[in-house]
């Protein structure tokens, strides 16, 4: 069983850091005021505003930004500002056991899925798959929806996602119940052969992407069945995979034909459909909590992140 962080309260301060790419401050700047609309203060990361090529700062700079916020015990959640690339290269420099003795809220997603992984092996603690300060809340396109998502943080609540939010498919009937583990698919291939791969086994994992033609997915999926994860997992919550159209190969399969070939075919319980990842809205799901799958009644309950 995972450590859940406890509860966010009014008044509390977050902190931001940037762990992978240059975020657009001028959308974290607009953001800011959904915190405050929160009744929540911040503290921003010293590398959130470097520039370092595609990265936000050195490695060790956004390193030292990760550890001193949770290490300070005045920051109650940490929320990343935007993913993009570079999380992966400073992992094995983490120090997770300050992570396990000071439990905190984690929120992020797509390269921070790296992080998310990584933390709920070595450090045994919940982490949350939700949109980000500058790449998503500081858009115009932030939804009512996303918005609710953070609600969680502040009282403990199961989620529950139905047909009712968006259209939903079985690719492989039945129910499933597991830990929910997982989040952008390249991240999870790229971990593959490392101290940091996914663990599957028994757990309810879940993909989705941005950008990836059909024969993206195919590789990154069949990298995950020969290392084992998909043989492994209880059942699969296949989110939004935005922009998955072919370009480069005209003739192409499509993405359905990819997702049956690997994950249908397996029998287990698996459902597509769900708005989770690079899409509005972005239904935000706690990592390492117990959920339930029913792939014959298109429902997916999610047990609380926090305590």
């Amino acid at each position: 069983m995972k450590i859940r962080p406890k509860r966010l309260r009014q008044g509390d301060t977050i902190g931001i850091i940037a762990p992978s790419s240059p975020p657009n401050l001028e959308q974290l700047k607009r953001s800011l005021t959904f915190l405050e609309e929160l009744g929540l203060s911040y503290k921003i990361g010293k590398s959130v505003e470097n520039v370092y090529g595609y990265l936000a700062g050195t490695d060790e700079e956004r390193l030292e930004d990760l550890h001193e916020m949770f290490a300070d015990p005045d920051i109650a959640g940490i929320i990343c500002a935007g993913g993009g690339y570079g999380s992966a290269r400073y992992t094995d420099k983490i120090d997770f056991q300050l992570m396990n003795e000071c439990p905190k809220i984690f929120w992020g997603y797509s390269d921070i899925t790296f992080l998310h992984t990584s933390m709920n092996i070595y450090s045994e603690i919940v982490t949350f798959h939700g949109p980000m300060l500058a790449s998503d809340v500081g858009k115009d396109t932030f939804s009512d929806l996303s918005k609710k998502m953070f609600q969680q943080l502040f009282e403990p609540m199961e989620l529950h996602y139905t047909a009712t939010i968006s259209p939903l498919e079985s690719l492989s009937t039945g129910v499933a119940r597991g830990e929910l583990t997982g989040g952008n698919l390249s991240l999870l291939a790229s971990g593959i052969g490392t101290r940091y791969e996914v663990d599957t086994k028994g757990k309810l994992l879940l993909i989705e992407d941005i950008g990836e033609e059909p024969y993206r997915v195919d590789g990154m999926l069949n990298q995950l069945r020969q290392a084992g994860k998909l043989e492994e997992a209880a059942g699969f919550v296949i989110g939004d995979f935005k922009d998955a159209e072919p370009k480069k190969r005209p003739i192409s399969l499509s993405l359905e034909e990819v997702l049956d070939h690997y994950i249908g075919q397996l029998g287990k319980p698996a459902v597509k459909g769900f708005k989770i990842g690079h899409c509005e809205p972005h239904f935000a799901v706690p990592l390492g909590t117990e959920a339930v799958l029913d792939a014959d009644n298109l429902t997916l309950t999610i047990l609380p992140g926090v305590e």
